[in-house]
């Protein structure tokens, strides 16, 4: 928090990461006075061969890097989830902890979201798509092109969920009228045209 006269400025970094022993992606955003900017948003391939121990370093490696250069106060994770497969879940769950390690190391707070609090966060719809979020990512943040690979875009829905549940979107409204009143710049008007 910086002060410039008698008026505090308040800004927040915030991390977002979704884990992966192949692909992690990250998403940076800066909240400043309640308004959402993005600064970054990317992925990290660890590649599909070589050991599972140096795919760990290189996770702990890059995630202490982006928590250098970007200086976040906090660092939001996608929560493991359950699947059948046993290996493949531990291996997650590593990453998971290497990534949460490095943040850690920095003293930066972490949280984890569960990845249906995370769409319904972005979305409003616990059980959305990828491709779902990723173009509620893109009105959003004004996106032009849907990245490559979606695990950017997760990451960044998570970074975007924890500033949603620090209370900075508050709906006090009674109905849509004083929503759409309230929130003009969350509106976007298409032309249709035809009709009477």
């Amino acid at each position: 928090m910086s002060k410039v006269g008698k008026k505090a400025i308040t800004e927040k970094i915030i991390l977002g990461l979704d884990p992966g022993t192949n692909v992690m992606g990250y998403g940076v955003i800066l909240i400043r006075t309640g308004s959402v900017t993005l600064l970054q948003f990317g992925v990290i391939q660890m590649g599909k061969t070589g050991a599972h121990a140096i795919k760990l370093k290189k996770i702990f490696d890059r995630v202490l890097g982006l928590v250098d250069e970007f200086k976040p106060d906090e660092v939001a994770l996608e929560a493991p989830f359950f699947g059948k497969n046993v290996q493949s879940m531990l291996k997650l769950g590593r990453a998971q902890g290497v990534a949460m390690s490095a943040a850690l190391y920095r003293e930066v707070p972490i949280i984890e979201y569960a990845p249906k609090k995370i769409k319904q966060s972005v979305t409003g719809n616990g059980n959305a798509s990828k491709e779902q979020v990723a173009r509620m990512l893109m009105q959003i943040f004004s996106i032009k092109e849907m990245p490559k690979l979606l695990d950017a875009s997760d990451a960044l829905a998570v970074a975007v969920c924890h500033h949603y549940q620090q209370g900075s979107v508050k709906l006090k409204a009674k109905g849509w009228g004083d929503f759409l009143k309230a929130n003009p710049g969350r509106i976007s008007v298409k032309k249709v045209s035809g009709g009477r």
